[in-house]
């Protein structure tokens, strides 16, 4: 599921979303991000993810294509409920929301 910077910021400021930065290299992040995993390494970094499939998840990019791939990769490792940033980063700033800096 696409989300809007602002519904995404809803999904982020929330406590049942597990937040993952999909994008390389680093150029920031959203602050409570939970993890960084590269969008083409998911599956051999999945311990870094929730064991639990049903665990929501909030997937983002610098524009919104490596997110994509990494919903698709994720989908396929089980998770059924998972959101992506539409647009990315790049959305995410336009809308005049943060980002935190490279390596925070």
């Amino acid at each position: 599921t696409l989300l809007d910077p602002a519904a995404f910021a809803e999904v982020v400021a929330g406590d049942e979303a597990f937040v993952v930065n999909v994008h390389v290299p680093d150029e920031g992040s959203i602050e409570g991000t939970d993890a960084a995993v590269p969008f083409d390494r998911i599956e051999q970094q999945r311990a870094e993810l929730p064991e639990d499939r049903g665990t929501p998840l909030a997937v983002y990019c610098q524009s919104g294509s490596m997110s994509a791939e990494a919903v698709a990769a994720l989908t396929e490792l089980g998770y059924s409920d998972v959101v992506d940033l539409r647009g990315g980063m790049q959305a995410w700033t336009a809308d005049g929301l943060p980002l935190l800096p490279p390596g925070a």
